[in-house]
């Protein structure tokens, strides 16, 4: 006879004292009072508000950052779930696949990539750049004030609990003590604690296997400038490490070449040798929301951030850069040779389904997972929501197993006259974020030294007045530099380098 066995499974750890002070304990408590005294617990005040457990074993740096950018007050832009805009750690993919943070957990680099790109600004600093004097000032800074906030990456071992590399949020600070509280996100294993900050920085000390580099802290703080309105890149897909090469590598060898004589040829050399499954690495972001019980009514918030996007879009296609790549992609249209593709769907209705299934994924909160959804229809039509100007929505019924739901896109658009369900886009041109003005706004993201090594002068001079950011209009412009950081970043992630020295 056979018998199964079944783990008994763990209830919580003790938390090993010292060196570590349980925050509920006698003396935690006083350290606490003490601290408040003193005014080095303000930060303590919306981080707890915010509190949460990570989710998974391996997600403690999504469960810290997500706790941080709440207490920072920093809108997603997008829906968590229902109505409600809110980070949450499966929000969190935009740098690295969540299955693959749910088995390996996230690096130092690429939660700095993360923290970019939700919006936040961040200072990085690794152990072996930075000292404990500098880092106690830090932490003084995010103590006396609710403005900052710091994420530490430490090794249990020296605070001899078990476990090996951790992510968890600093909370507070009791300078007659020098120590610092952890407020521990694994909130099923360790309670919050204070622990002494000279040993906390040896644990930061340590190095990530994985990485090979020391690990450290990131400083996290409000931005001057909202992130990305309509654009934004994706390391999804496991193409991004040849895309963001070829881009900040490959492009400024390509344009050096004898014959790049005029804009034409930089475009073609450019565009003729991107890597597959380019149309994965940017993407436009979309304003998604479930479909309501018959109503077409927009809330002031939809119907602002909408506007945003299209003036966003309007402004890209009113670049001199935007003309140039029509005309491109139109003569390879007309020799009949293949243009740069920035998606495996050719037409609007395909694209729509697929926007769809994602938007039904994000709003169920399933994003990223191994469950999918399967859009049966799509309808694109133009609407007059609230008696405003027309708004382009595409709308889908969405099936996963035996649930359906129906889902709305509202999608930038310029004014064009619609045929209702399953227009392709020869009459639909413009009213959604197409191959020109994507790859136009990619362009105007590379760093102005890609064109540098091009030989011509007269060219030189051209490209360098249509990539300027200078004369764009100001929300194309944080719209492009948004981009050129996140572009920056992630060939910093490429290169297994910590991108520190940041400071956007």
């Amino acid at each position: 006879m056979k018998m199964a066995m079944a783990m008994a499974g763990l209830y919580k750890r003790v938390l090993p004292s010292p060196p570590a002070v349980d925050f509920a304990s006698s003396d935690g408590k006083q350290l606490f009072i003490e601290a408040i005294q003193n005014g080095t617990m303000e930060g303590f005040y919306r981080l707890i508000s915010y509190f949460q457990t990570q989710s998974e074993p391996a997600y403690c740096g999504l469960a810290s950052l997500s706790m941080v950018l709440n207490a920072l007050a920093i809108d997603p832009g997008r829906k968590w779930k229902g109505p409600w805009r809110w980070f949450d750690e499966s929000m969190l993919d935009c740098c690295e696949p969540l299955e693959k943070v749910k088995e390996k957990g996230i690096s130092f680099g690429k939660l700095v990539c993360l923290a970019h790109c939700a919006g936040a600004k961040v200072q990085a600093f690794r152990t072996n750049q930075s000292s404990l004097d500098d880092f106690r000032k830090f932490v003084v800074r995010c103590s006396t004030s609710d403005d900052c906030h710091i994420i530490s990456s430490y090794h249990r071992a020296t605070f001899k609990q078990t476990g090996t590399g951790h992510f968890s949020p600093i909370g507070g600070y009791h300078a007659g003590r020098d120590m610092a509280l952890i407020l521990d996100v694994a909130r099923f294993k360790y309670p919050p604690h204070w622990v002494p900050l000279r040993l906390l920085w040896e644990a930061m000390e340590s190095v990530d296997e994985a990485t090979r580099q020391c690990r450290g802290f990131l400083l996290i703080s409000r931005p001057h400038r909202d992130p990305g309105l309509l654009y934004t890149l994706s390391c999804k897909h496991e193409s991004w490490v040849k895309v963001a090469k070829y881009l900040m590598d490959d492009v400024p060898n390509l344009v050096k070449t004898d014959d790049v004589k005029d804009v034409h040829k930089v475009l073609s050399v450019v565009f003729s040798s991107l890597p597959s499954h380019f149309g994965e690495f940017i993407k436009w972001i979309a304003e998604v929301r479930r479909r309501e019980d018959g109503s077409q009514n927009l809330s002031l918030e939809e119907n602002g951030r909408l506007s945003l996007k299209e003036e966003v879009l309007k402004q890209v296609q009113e670049t001199g850069l935007f003309k140039h790549v029509v005309a491109f992609l139109s003569s390879l249209t007309l020799c009949c040779r293949n243009a740069p593709t920035l998606s495996n769907e050719n037409n609007l209705p395909d694209i729509a389904a697929t926007v769809c299934c994602h938007g039904a994924e994000l709003l169920s909160g399933t994003f990223g997972s191994s469950e999918r959804y399967c859009c049966q229809e799509t309808c694109i039509r133009c609407l007059r929501a609230n008696g405003d100007k027309p708004i382009t929505l595409v709308s889908g019924t969405v099936v996963n197993g035996s649930s359906e739901q129906g889902v709305d896109v509202l999608v930038p658009s310029c004014p064009t006259k619609l045929n209702c369900c399953g227009s392709g886009p020869s009459n639909c041109n413009g009213i959604y974020p197409a191959g020109n003005d994507v790859l136009t706004a990619l362009l105007l993201a590379l760093p102005p030294e890609t064109w540098r090594g091009i030989k011509d002068e007269k060219l030189l001079n051209e490209m360098y007045s249509l990539v300027s950011t200078e004369n764009l209009p100001i929300l194309l412009q944080e719209e492009v530099l948004h981009l050129r950081r996140q572009l920056h970043l992630l060939k910093k992630c490429q290169e297994n380098k910590s991108p520190e020295h940041i400071r956007h």
